[in-house]
Protein backbone atom coordinates (compact mmCIF):
# COMPACT_ATOMS: atom_id res chain seq x y z
CA UNK A 1 0.00 0.00 0.00
CA UNK A 2 1.27 3.69 -1.17
CA UNK A 3 2.14 5.58 1.86
CA UNK A 4 1.16 9.56 1.16
CA UNK A 5 3.34 12.04 3.05
CA UNK A 6 2.64 15.78 3.86
CA UNK A 7 5.22 17.46 2.38
CA UNK A 8 3.86 20.63 4.01
CA UNK A 9 6.21 20.34 6.94
CA UNK A 10 8.99 18.26 5.26
CA UNK A 11 12.56 19.85 4.65
CA UNK A 12 12.36 18.80 0.80
CA UNK A 13 9.35 21.27 0.15
CA UNK A 14 11.64 24.00 -0.54
CA UNK A 15 13.21 22.08 -3.64
CA UNK A 16 9.76 20.77 -4.27
CA UNK A 17 6.84 22.18 -4.05
CA UNK A 18 4.87 25.46 -5.66
CA UNK A 19 5.18 27.18 -8.86
CA UNK A 20 8.42 28.60 -7.44
CA UNK A 21 10.26 25.40 -7.40
CA UNK A 22 9.64 24.63 -11.17
CA UNK A 23 13.31 25.16 -12.07
CA UNK A 24 14.37 22.66 -9.01
CA UNK A 25 11.83 20.63 -10.20
CA UNK A 26 13.50 20.39 -13.51
CA UNK A 27 16.95 19.77 -12.66
CA UNK A 28 15.07 16.59 -11.12
CA UNK A 29 13.18 16.01 -14.21
CA UNK A 30 17.36 16.15 -15.54
CA UNK A 31 17.96 13.15 -13.64
CA UNK A 32 15.21 10.89 -14.41
CA UNK A 33 12.93 11.30 -11.68
CA UNK A 34 9.15 10.84 -12.14
CA UNK A 35 6.93 13.19 -10.79
CA UNK A 36 5.46 11.30 -8.32
CA UNK A 37 9.48 10.15 -7.11
CA UNK A 38 9.71 14.41 -6.98
CA UNK A 39 7.09 14.62 -4.70
CA UNK A 40 7.86 12.01 -2.31
CA UNK A 41 10.29 12.87 1.10
CA UNK A 42 13.68 13.21 -0.21
CA UNK A 43 16.15 10.56 1.52
CA UNK A 44 19.53 11.38 1.80
CA UNK A 45 21.78 8.11 1.24
CA UNK A 46 25.27 9.41 2.44
CA UNK A 47 28.49 7.02 1.72
CA UNK A 48 31.76 7.19 2.98
CA UNK A 49 32.93 5.20 -0.22
CA UNK A 50 36.62 5.51 -1.51
CA UNK A 51 39.17 3.48 -2.96
CA UNK A 52 41.56 4.02 0.01
CA UNK A 53 41.37 0.95 2.05
CA UNK A 54 39.11 -2.16 2.16
CA UNK A 55 36.72 -0.72 4.63
CA UNK A 56 35.35 1.57 2.16
CA UNK A 57 35.18 -0.30 -0.64
CA UNK A 58 32.01 -2.47 -0.20
CA UNK A 59 29.64 0.92 0.25
CA UNK A 60 29.24 1.88 -2.70
CA UNK A 61 27.30 -1.78 -3.29
CA UNK A 62 25.77 -1.63 -0.03
CA UNK A 63 24.00 2.13 -0.99
CA UNK A 64 22.07 0.67 -3.96
CA UNK A 65 20.52 -1.97 -1.66
CA UNK A 66 19.49 0.93 0.84
CA UNK A 67 17.90 3.10 -1.99
CA UNK A 68 16.23 -0.02 -3.15
CA UNK A 69 14.77 0.12 0.54
CA UNK A 70 13.93 3.46 0.80
CA UNK A 71 11.74 3.32 -3.26
CA UNK A 72 9.96 0.48 -1.48
CA UNK A 73 8.61 2.37 1.27
CA UNK A 74 7.75 4.94 -0.90
CA UNK A 75 10.85 7.31 -0.64
CA UNK A 76 12.91 8.92 -3.15
CA UNK A 77 16.94 8.18 -2.21
CA UNK A 78 19.64 10.67 -3.12
CA UNK A 79 22.67 9.44 -2.42
CA UNK A 80 25.71 11.14 -1.82
CA UNK A 81 29.63 10.97 -0.90
CA UNK A 82 31.45 11.99 2.15
CA UNK A 83 35.35 11.79 2.60
CA UNK A 84 37.20 9.13 4.80
CA UNK A 85 40.74 8.69 6.03
CA UNK A 86 41.60 5.91 6.71
CA UNK A 87 43.45 4.50 9.86
CA UNK A 88 45.24 1.91 8.63
CA UNK A 89 46.77 3.81 5.54
CA UNK A 90 47.48 6.90 7.35
CA UNK A 91 49.36 4.90 10.06
CA UNK A 92 52.99 5.75 11.46
CA UNK A 93 53.35 9.20 9.57
CA UNK A 94 52.14 12.46 9.03
CA UNK A 95 49.00 11.53 7.49
CA UNK A 96 47.57 10.44 10.91
CA UNK A 97 47.21 14.14 11.43
CA UNK A 98 44.27 14.11 8.95
CA UNK A 99 42.51 11.13 10.87
CA UNK A 100 40.57 13.15 14.24
CA UNK A 101 40.08 15.93 12.07
CA UNK A 102 38.11 13.81 9.14
CA UNK A 103 35.62 13.22 12.03
CA UNK A 104 34.42 16.94 12.01
CA UNK A 105 34.61 17.34 7.81
CA UNK A 106 32.59 13.97 7.75
CA UNK A 107 29.83 15.39 10.05
CA UNK A 108 30.05 19.14 8.85
CA UNK A 109 29.96 17.69 4.82
CA UNK A 110 26.80 15.30 5.30
CA UNK A 111 25.21 18.22 7.55
CA UNK A 112 26.00 20.85 4.90
CA UNK A 113 24.51 18.35 1.97
CA UNK A 114 21.37 17.57 3.86
CA UNK A 115 20.68 21.03 4.59
CA UNK A 116 21.91 22.34 0.59
CA UNK A 117 19.27 19.94 -0.68
CA UNK A 118 16.70 20.06 1.96
CA UNK A 119 16.63 16.19 2.76
CA UNK A 120 13.86 14.71 4.89
CA UNK A 121 16.05 11.78 6.64
CA UNK A 122 19.30 10.32 6.19
CA UNK A 123 20.52 6.49 5.91
CA UNK A 124 24.76 6.98 7.08
CA UNK A 125 26.91 4.19 5.72
CA UNK A 126 30.54 4.05 7.43
CA UNK A 127 33.17 2.11 7.53
CA UNK A 128 36.32 2.92 8.84
CA UNK A 129 37.25 4.23 12.39
CA UNK A 130 36.22 8.22 12.33
CA UNK A 131 33.81 7.85 9.66
CA UNK A 132 31.44 5.99 12.17
CA UNK A 133 31.44 8.83 15.07
CA UNK A 134 31.47 11.52 11.98
CA UNK A 135 28.23 10.07 10.44
CA UNK A 136 26.17 9.48 13.70
CA UNK A 137 26.93 12.75 14.67
CA UNK A 138 25.68 14.47 11.58
CA UNK A 139 22.75 12.62 12.23
CA UNK A 140 22.08 14.48 16.19
CA UNK A 141 23.36 17.64 15.00
CA UNK A 142 20.74 17.36 12.29
CA UNK A 143 18.69 15.77 14.11
CA UNK A 144 16.71 14.33 11.25
CA UNK A 145 15.10 10.39 10.98
CA UNK A 146 18.06 8.46 10.90
CA UNK A 147 19.50 4.88 10.42
CA UNK A 148 23.20 4.08 10.60
CA UNK A 149 24.70 0.81 8.75
CA UNK A 150 28.43 -0.40 8.79
CA UNK A 151 30.04 -1.56 5.87
CA UNK A 152 31.09 -4.46 8.18
CA UNK A 153 33.98 -6.20 8.62
CA UNK A 154 37.16 -7.63 7.07
CA UNK A 155 37.77 -11.47 6.71
CA UNK A 156 40.07 -13.26 9.28
CA UNK A 157 43.92 -13.63 7.38
CA UNK A 158 45.36 -17.09 7.21
CA UNK A 159 49.48 -17.51 7.59
CA UNK A 160 50.28 -19.95 4.90
CA UNK A 161 51.45 -23.28 6.84
CA UNK A 162 55.20 -23.24 6.17
CA UNK A 163 57.85 -23.11 8.68
CA UNK A 164 59.41 -19.60 7.57
CA UNK A 165 56.57 -18.08 9.37
CA UNK A 166 56.69 -18.72 12.82
CA UNK A 167 53.96 -20.91 14.36
CA UNK A 168 52.22 -18.42 16.57
CA UNK A 169 51.32 -16.77 13.22
CA UNK A 170 50.15 -20.16 11.69
CA UNK A 171 47.65 -20.84 14.20
CA UNK A 172 45.65 -18.09 14.91
CA UNK A 173 43.45 -15.46 12.60
CA UNK A 174 45.38 -12.42 11.04
CA UNK A 175 44.16 -8.92 11.53
CA UNK A 176 46.54 -6.13 10.28
CA UNK A 177 47.14 -5.81 14.04
CA UNK A 178 49.26 -8.57 13.59
CA UNK A 179 51.17 -7.02 10.54
CA UNK A 180 51.98 -3.96 12.74
CA UNK A 181 53.56 -6.24 15.23
CA UNK A 182 55.29 -8.40 12.89
CA UNK A 183 57.13 -4.91 11.27
CA UNK A 184 58.70 -5.13 15.59
CA UNK A 185 59.46 -8.85 14.77
CA UNK A 186 61.23 -8.43 11.92
CA UNK A 187 63.04 -5.17 13.28
CA UNK A 188 64.00 -7.50 16.12
CA UNK A 189 65.61 -10.05 13.80
CA UNK A 190 62.87 -12.61 14.43
CA UNK A 191 60.87 -12.87 11.52
CA UNK A 192 62.10 -12.59 7.92
CA UNK A 193 61.80 -10.77 4.85
CA UNK A 194 60.78 -13.37 3.46
CA UNK A 195 58.04 -14.15 6.35
CA UNK A 196 56.64 -10.64 6.48
CA UNK A 197 56.23 -10.39 2.88
CA UNK A 198 54.07 -13.55 3.11
CA UNK A 199 52.13 -12.09 5.63
CA UNK A 200 51.25 -9.03 4.08
CA UNK A 201 49.54 -11.03 1.54
CA UNK A 202 47.45 -12.93 3.72
CA UNK A 203 46.48 -10.65 6.42
CA UNK A 204 43.54 -9.19 5.20
CA UNK A 205 41.54 -11.28 2.68
CA UNK A 206 38.94 -9.20 1.77
CA UNK A 207 36.98 -5.88 1.93
CA UNK A 208 36.10 -4.94 5.18
CA UNK A 209 37.44 -3.10 8.44
CA UNK A 210 39.51 -4.46 10.54
CA UNK A 211 39.09 -7.54 12.03
CA UNK A 212 39.21 -7.24 15.70
CA UNK A 213 37.47 -5.18 18.34
CA UNK A 214 39.50 -1.93 17.31
CA UNK A 215 37.86 1.28 16.68
CA UNK A 216 35.60 0.35 13.68
CA UNK A 217 33.89 -2.50 15.17
CA UNK A 218 33.74 -1.03 18.47
CA UNK A 219 32.04 2.23 17.29
CA UNK A 220 29.72 -0.36 14.75
CA UNK A 221 28.53 -2.09 18.59
CA UNK A 222 27.56 1.33 19.54
CA UNK A 223 25.48 1.92 16.17
CA UNK A 224 23.34 -1.05 17.78
CA UNK A 225 23.64 -0.39 21.09
CA UNK A 226 23.07 3.61 21.31
CA UNK A 227 19.74 2.89 18.66
CA UNK A 228 20.52 4.27 15.25
CA UNK A 229 21.19 0.89 13.80
CA UNK A 230 19.05 -2.22 13.03
CA UNK A 231 20.06 -4.81 15.83
CA UNK A 232 22.92 -7.16 14.66
CA UNK A 233 23.18 -5.35 11.73
CA UNK A 234 27.05 -4.38 12.64
CA UNK A 235 27.86 -7.91 12.82
CA UNK A 236 28.27 -9.61 9.42
CA UNK A 237 31.59 -9.24 7.13
CA UNK A 238 31.67 -7.01 4.46
CA UNK A 239 31.65 -9.81 1.70
CA UNK A 240 28.33 -11.53 2.87
CA UNK A 241 25.18 -10.65 0.96
CA UNK A 242 22.75 -10.62 4.17
CA UNK A 243 24.81 -6.84 4.68
CA UNK A 244 22.52 -5.94 1.99
CA UNK A 245 19.65 -7.51 3.16
CA UNK A 246 20.38 -5.13 6.63
CA UNK A 247 20.91 -2.14 3.93
CA UNK A 248 17.60 -2.64 2.36
CA UNK A 249 16.27 -3.06 5.58
CA UNK A 250 18.25 0.10 6.97
CA UNK A 251 16.37 2.20 3.82
CA UNK A 252 12.44 1.02 4.70
CA UNK A 253 13.66 1.40 8.13
CA UNK A 254 14.08 5.15 8.13
CA UNK A 255 10.83 5.94 5.82
CA UNK A 256 8.96 4.11 9.17
CA UNK A 257 10.42 6.56 11.26
CA UNK A 258 9.74 9.33 8.86
CA UNK A 259 6.61 8.74 9.28
CA UNK A 260 6.10 8.76 12.98
CA UNK A 261 8.65 11.74 12.98
CA UNK A 262 11.09 9.72 15.49
CA UNK A 263 14.21 11.96 15.05
CA UNK A 264 17.40 10.94 16.04
CA UNK A 265 17.35 12.90 19.05
CA UNK A 266 14.62 10.42 20.16
CA UNK A 267 17.12 8.01 19.77
CA UNK A 268 20.13 9.09 20.71
CA UNK A 269 19.78 10.26 24.86
CA UNK A 270 21.91 10.15 27.96
CA UNK A 271 20.37 6.61 28.48
CA UNK A 272 21.23 5.42 25.14
CA UNK A 273 24.44 6.54 25.20
CA UNK A 274 25.46 4.72 28.77
CA UNK A 275 23.82 1.24 26.92
CA UNK A 276 26.61 2.27 24.23
CA UNK A 277 29.67 2.93 26.99
CA UNK A 278 28.43 -0.65 28.32
CA UNK A 279 28.63 -2.84 25.14
CA UNK A 280 32.06 -0.81 24.71
CA UNK A 281 33.67 -1.87 28.19
CA UNK A 282 32.11 -5.54 27.92
CA UNK A 283 33.49 -6.05 24.75
CA UNK A 284 37.15 -4.58 25.18
CA UNK A 285 36.53 -1.86 22.80
CA UNK A 286 38.87 1.00 21.83
CA UNK A 287 39.81 3.64 24.11
CA UNK A 288 38.78 5.72 20.97
CA UNK A 289 35.23 5.76 22.04
CA UNK A 290 36.04 7.72 25.22
CA UNK A 291 36.79 10.45 22.71
CA UNK A 292 33.36 9.81 20.03
CA UNK A 293 30.88 9.55 22.50
CA UNK A 294 31.21 12.67 24.52
CA UNK A 295 31.21 13.76 20.42
CA UNK A 296 28.17 12.30 19.75
CA UNK A 297 26.56 13.84 22.93
CA UNK A 298 27.66 17.00 22.21
CA UNK A 299 25.82 17.54 19.34
CA UNK A 300 22.76 16.56 21.71
CA UNK A 301 23.78 19.13 23.49
CA UNK A 302 24.04 16.37 26.55
CA UNK A 303 26.79 16.58 28.64
CA UNK A 304 28.68 13.14 28.59
CA UNK A 305 32.04 13.12 29.23
CA UNK A 306 35.42 11.21 29.56
CA UNK A 307 34.70 10.74 33.33
CA UNK A 308 31.01 9.74 32.61
CA UNK A 309 31.80 7.07 30.37
CA UNK A 310 34.66 5.68 32.37
CA UNK A 311 32.51 5.71 35.58
CA UNK A 312 30.48 3.23 33.20
CA UNK A 313 33.41 0.99 32.17
CA UNK A 314 34.15 0.49 36.04
CA UNK A 315 31.47 -1.52 36.81
CA UNK A 316 30.58 -3.12 33.95
CA UNK A 317 31.63 -6.91 33.48
CA UNK A 318 34.08 -7.96 30.45
CA UNK A 319 32.44 -10.59 28.99
CA UNK A 320 33.61 -11.06 25.23
CA UNK A 321 36.81 -12.29 24.40
CA UNK A 322 37.56 -10.54 21.14
CA UNK A 323 41.14 -9.33 19.71
CA UNK A 324 43.22 -7.08 20.60
CA UNK A 325 43.44 -8.13 24.25
CA UNK A 326 41.47 -11.62 23.55
CA UNK A 327 41.68 -14.14 20.54
CA UNK A 328 38.59 -13.53 18.27
CA UNK A 329 37.05 -11.27 15.81
CA UNK A 330 34.16 -9.53 14.32
CA UNK A 331 32.76 -12.91 12.32
CA UNK A 332 33.43 -14.67 15.52
CA UNK A 333 31.37 -12.17 17.12
CA UNK A 334 28.38 -12.36 14.50
CA UNK A 335 28.37 -16.19 14.32
CA UNK A 336 27.71 -16.27 18.62
CA UNK A 337 24.60 -14.16 18.04
CA UNK A 338 25.99 -10.39 18.33
CA UNK A 339 25.59 -7.85 20.10
CA UNK A 340 21.80 -8.51 20.57
CA UNK A 341 23.39 -11.25 22.88
CA UNK A 342 25.75 -8.87 24.35
CA UNK A 343 22.70 -6.66 25.30
CA UNK A 344 20.76 -9.46 26.65
CA UNK A 345 23.49 -10.37 28.92
CA UNK A 346 23.62 -7.28 29.99
CA UNK A 347 20.26 -6.80 30.90
CA UNK A 348 19.67 -9.70 32.91
CA UNK A 349 22.09 -7.79 36.10
CA UNK A 350 20.20 -4.71 35.20
CA UNK A 351 22.93 -2.65 33.29
CA UNK A 352 20.72 -1.81 29.95
CA UNK A 353 17.99 1.06 30.25
CA UNK A 354 15.65 -0.73 28.06
CA UNK A 355 13.25 1.65 27.72
CA UNK A 356 15.49 3.47 24.83
CA UNK A 357 14.32 4.15 21.54
CA UNK A 358 15.57 2.25 18.37
CA UNK A 359 15.96 2.66 14.81
CA UNK A 360 12.78 0.06 14.23
CA UNK A 361 10.34 2.26 16.24
CA UNK A 362 10.91 -0.25 18.79
CA UNK A 363 12.66 -0.04 22.58
CA UNK A 364 15.95 -1.72 23.14
CA UNK A 365 13.40 -3.98 25.33
CA UNK A 366 11.47 -4.73 22.79
CA UNK A 367 14.01 -5.78 20.64
CA UNK A 368 15.75 -7.74 23.26
CA UNK A 369 12.36 -9.76 24.41
CA UNK A 370 13.16 -10.91 20.29
CA UNK A 371 16.35 -12.48 20.93
CA UNK A 372 16.39 -16.21 21.62
CA UNK A 373 19.58 -16.91 21.25
CA UNK A 374 22.35 -17.15 24.55
CA UNK A 375 25.87 -16.88 25.34
CA UNK A 376 27.99 -19.37 23.82
CA UNK A 377 30.37 -19.20 26.78
CA UNK A 378 33.04 -19.47 24.17
CA UNK A 379 33.32 -15.62 22.36
CA UNK A 380 30.29 -14.48 24.61
CA UNK A 381 31.18 -15.67 28.39
CA UNK A 382 27.61 -15.65 30.89
CA UNK A 383 27.83 -12.17 32.88
CA UNK A 384 27.89 -14.17 35.81
CA UNK A 385 31.21 -15.68 35.09
CA UNK A 386 32.80 -12.83 33.01
CA UNK A 387 36.30 -12.95 31.64
CA UNK A 388 37.10 -9.93 34.19
CA UNK A 389 34.51 -8.40 36.63
CA UNK A 390 35.17 -4.48 35.58
CA UNK A 391 35.44 -3.35 31.83
CA UNK A 392 37.97 -4.09 29.44
CA UNK A 393 38.70 0.10 29.41
CA UNK A 394 39.37 2.30 32.52
CA UNK A 395 39.65 5.71 33.01
CA UNK A 396 42.54 7.25 35.23
CA UNK A 397 43.12 10.42 36.98
CA UNK A 398 45.88 12.22 39.06
CA UNK A 399 48.24 15.15 39.28
CA UNK A 400 49.27 14.00 35.49
CA UNK A 401 46.01 13.76 34.32
CA UNK A 402 43.73 15.90 36.23
CA UNK A 403 41.05 15.79 33.13
CA UNK A 404 41.48 12.17 32.89
CA UNK A 405 43.06 9.79 30.57
CA UNK A 406 42.08 5.73 29.40
CA UNK A 407 43.61 2.73 29.23
CA UNK A 408 42.31 -0.35 27.72
CA UNK A 409 43.03 -3.28 30.11
CA UNK A 410 41.61 -6.14 28.21
CA UNK A 411 43.59 -8.97 27.80
CA UNK A 412 46.23 -7.59 30.94
CA UNK A 413 46.13 -9.48 34.32
CA UNK A 414 45.38 -7.75 37.17
CA UNK A 415 48.83 -7.91 38.79
CA UNK A 416 50.38 -5.98 35.10
CA UNK A 417 47.60 -3.60 35.86
CA UNK A 418 49.74 -1.31 38.10
CA UNK A 419 53.00 -0.11 36.61
CA UNK A 420 55.90 2.44 38.24
CA UNK A 421 59.06 3.36 36.16
CA UNK A 422 61.10 6.38 35.50
CA UNK A 423 60.00 8.79 32.47
CA UNK A 424 61.76 8.67 29.34
CA UNK A 425 60.40 11.28 27.47
CA UNK A 426 59.75 12.00 23.61
CA UNK A 427 58.37 14.97 21.97
CA UNK A 428 56.92 13.29 19.24
CA UNK A 429 55.72 10.15 18.01
CA UNK A 430 58.45 9.78 15.53
CA UNK A 431 61.45 10.09 18.13
CA UNK A 432 59.76 7.29 20.08
CA UNK A 433 59.28 5.35 17.37
CA UNK A 434 62.81 5.63 16.14
CA UNK A 435 64.11 5.12 19.72
CA UNK A 436 62.12 1.63 20.03
CA UNK A 437 63.18 0.43 16.42
CA UNK A 438 66.86 1.27 17.47
CA UNK A 439 66.10 -0.58 21.07
CA UNK A 440 67.10 2.57 22.35
CA UNK A 441 64.70 2.32 25.93
CA UNK A 442 64.97 0.30 28.98
CA UNK A 443 62.63 -2.43 30.40
CA UNK A 444 61.06 -0.65 33.17
CA UNK A 445 60.78 2.59 31.37
CA UNK A 446 57.36 4.55 31.27
CA UNK A 447 57.87 6.34 27.59
CA UNK A 448 55.97 9.36 27.60
CA UNK A 449 54.90 11.02 23.82
CA UNK A 450 53.71 14.16 24.27
CA UNK A 451 52.86 17.13 21.95
CA UNK A 452 50.16 14.58 19.96
CA UNK A 453 47.13 16.25 21.33
CA UNK A 454 44.20 17.39 19.47
CA UNK A 455 45.63 21.05 18.91
CA UNK A 456 49.19 20.46 20.26
CA UNK A 457 49.93 17.95 17.20
CA UNK A 458 48.10 18.88 15.53
CA UNK A 459 45.21 15.80 14.73
CA UNK A 460 45.94 13.58 18.11
CA UNK A 461 47.58 11.08 16.22
CA UNK A 462 47.62 7.05 17.06
CA UNK A 463 50.52 5.50 18.08
CA UNK A 464 49.98 2.18 17.05
CA UNK A 465 53.15 1.97 14.68
CA UNK A 466 55.18 2.08 18.22
CA UNK A 467 53.12 0.32 20.26
CA UNK A 468 52.81 -2.69 17.98
CA UNK A 469 56.46 -2.30 17.49
CA UNK A 470 57.02 -2.95 21.29
CA UNK A 471 54.82 -5.56 21.54
CA UNK A 472 56.36 -7.17 18.35
CA UNK A 473 59.89 -7.06 20.03
CA UNK A 474 58.42 -8.76 23.22
CA UNK A 475 58.76 -5.60 25.74
CA UNK A 476 54.52 -4.86 25.46
CA UNK A 477 54.44 -6.02 29.18
CA UNK A 478 58.14 -4.67 30.18
CA UNK A 479 57.59 -0.95 30.01
CA UNK A 480 54.07 1.22 29.95
CA UNK A 481 53.48 4.30 27.53
CA UNK A 482 51.21 7.36 28.20
CA UNK A 483 50.93 10.16 25.76
CA UNK A 484 48.03 13.16 24.77
CA UNK A 485 47.44 11.65 21.84
CA UNK A 486 45.50 8.59 21.01
CA UNK A 487 45.71 4.62 20.38
CA UNK A 488 44.33 2.01 17.65
CA UNK A 489 42.14 0.39 18.74
CA UNK A 490 44.20 -2.32 17.88
CA UNK A 491 46.74 -1.25 20.35
CA UNK A 492 48.03 -3.66 23.15
CA UNK A 493 49.60 -3.66 26.40
CA UNK A 494 49.88 -0.88 29.31
CA UNK A 495 49.43 2.56 27.10
CA UNK A 496 48.11 5.20 28.18
CA UNK A 497 46.29 7.91 25.62
CA UNK A 498 44.06 10.94 26.32
CA UNK A 499 45.94 12.01 28.90
CA UNK A 500 44.41 15.78 29.13
CA UNK A 501 45.34 18.97 29.47
CA UNK A 502 47.36 18.06 26.87
CA UNK A 503 50.79 19.63 26.24
CA UNK A 504 50.04 22.48 24.37
CA UNK A 505 47.70 23.42 26.97
CA UNK A 506 50.30 23.70 29.88
CA UNK A 507 48.92 19.88 30.87
CA UNK A 508 51.75 18.27 33.11
CA UNK A 509 52.38 16.02 30.59
CA UNK A 510 54.19 18.99 29.05
CA UNK A 511 56.70 19.42 32.67
CA UNK A 512 57.74 16.09 32.64
CA UNK A 513 61.93 15.30 32.52
CA UNK A 514 63.31 12.03 32.26
CA UNK A 515 63.62 10.06 35.21
CA UNK A 516 60.43 11.86 36.83
CA UNK A 517 59.11 8.30 38.33
CA UNK A 518 55.29 8.13 37.17
CA UNK A 519 52.94 5.53 38.29
CA UNK A 520 49.92 3.83 36.24
CA UNK A 521 47.30 2.67 38.50
CA UNK A 522 44.66 0.83 36.40
CA UNK A 523 43.34 -0.73 39.86
CA UNK A 524 42.35 2.70 41.49
CA UNK A 525 42.25 4.66 38.61
CA UNK A 526 44.90 7.33 39.11
CA UNK A 527 48.05 8.54 36.90
CA UNK A 528 50.37 10.46 38.82
CA UNK A 529 54.05 11.70 38.67
CA UNK A 530 55.99 11.71 41.98
CA UNK A 531 56.59 15.29 42.23
CA UNK A 532 55.46 18.03 44.38
CA UNK A 533 52.82 20.50 43.79
CA UNK A 534 55.32 23.11 44.29
CA UNK A 535 57.69 21.20 41.57
CA UNK A 536 55.20 21.27 39.49
CA UNK A 537 54.44 24.85 39.68
CA UNK A 538 57.75 26.20 39.18
CA UNK A 539 58.36 23.83 36.29
CA UNK A 540 55.00 25.77 34.80
CA UNK A 541 56.37 28.91 35.25
CA UNK A 542 59.60 27.75 33.45
CA UNK A 543 57.83 26.53 30.58
CA UNK A 544 58.18 28.41 27.46
CA UNK A 545 54.47 27.69 25.83
CA UNK A 546 53.52 25.09 22.91
CA UNK A 547 55.70 23.44 20.52
CA UNK A 548 55.62 25.34 17.38
CA UNK A 549 54.43 23.00 14.37
CA UNK A 550 54.69 22.83 10.19
CA UNK A 551 50.66 23.51 9.95
CA UNK A 552 50.48 27.30 9.94
CA UNK A 553 47.25 27.09 6.87
CA UNK A 554 44.65 24.76 5.78
CA UNK A 555 42.03 21.55 7.06
CA UNK A 556 44.63 20.82 10.36
CA UNK A 557 45.67 24.26 10.71
CA UNK A 558 41.91 25.51 11.34
CA UNK A 559 41.19 22.08 13.05
CA UNK A 560 44.03 23.15 15.66
CA UNK A 561 42.21 26.32 16.01
CA UNK A 562 39.12 25.36 16.58
CA UNK A 563 39.35 21.76 18.58
CA UNK A 564 38.40 21.59 22.27
CA UNK A 565 39.34 19.74 25.02
CA UNK A 566 40.19 15.69 24.73
CA UNK A 567 37.40 14.87 27.60
CA UNK A 568 34.77 16.66 25.85
CA UNK A 569 35.44 14.96 22.90
CA UNK A 570 37.70 17.11 21.02
CA UNK A 571 35.00 19.07 19.01
CA UNK A 572 35.27 21.80 16.99
CA UNK A 573 31.74 23.52 17.28
CA UNK A 574 29.24 24.92 20.46
CA UNK A 575 26.92 22.05 19.55
CA UNK A 576 23.53 21.49 20.60
CA UNK A 577 23.32 23.37 23.60
CA UNK A 578 23.99 26.57 21.81
CA UNK A 579 20.87 25.51 18.86
CA UNK A 580 18.96 28.61 17.86
CA UNK A 581 17.05 26.75 15.47
CA UNK A 582 15.90 22.90 14.27
CA UNK A 583 16.98 22.26 10.50
CA UNK A 584 14.03 19.92 10.30
CA UNK A 585 11.70 22.84 11.43
CA UNK A 586 12.90 25.49 9.04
Amino acid sequence: MTRRFDKSRLPSRHVTEGPARAPHRSYYYAMGMTEEEIHQPLVGVATCWNEAAPCNIALSRQAQAVKLGVKAADGSPREFTTITVTDGIAMGHEGMRSSLASREAIADTVELTMRGHCYDALVGLAGCDKSLPGMMMAMVRLNVPSVFIYGGSILPGKAPQVDEIPEDFRTRDLTVQDMFEAVGRHQSGTLSDAALEMLERVACPSAGACGGQFTANTMACVSEAIGLALMNSSGMPAPYESRDQYAEASGQAVMDLLEKNIRARDVVTRKSLENAARVVACTGGSTNAGLHLPAIAHEAGIEFYLDDVCEIFRDTPYFVDLKPGGQFVAKDLYDAGGIPVVMKELRKVGLIHEDCMTATGRSIGEELDRIDREADGRVIYPIDTPITKTGGVVGLKGNLAPEGAIVKVAGISAEDQVFTGPARVFECEEDAFAAVKARDYKEGEVIVIRNEGPAGGPGMREMLATTAALSGQGMGKKVALITDGRFSGATRGFCVGHVGPEAAQGGPIALLRNGDVITIDAVSGSLSVDLSEDELARRRAEWTGPRETIYATGAIWKFAQQVGATYKGAVTHPGGKAEKHQYMDL
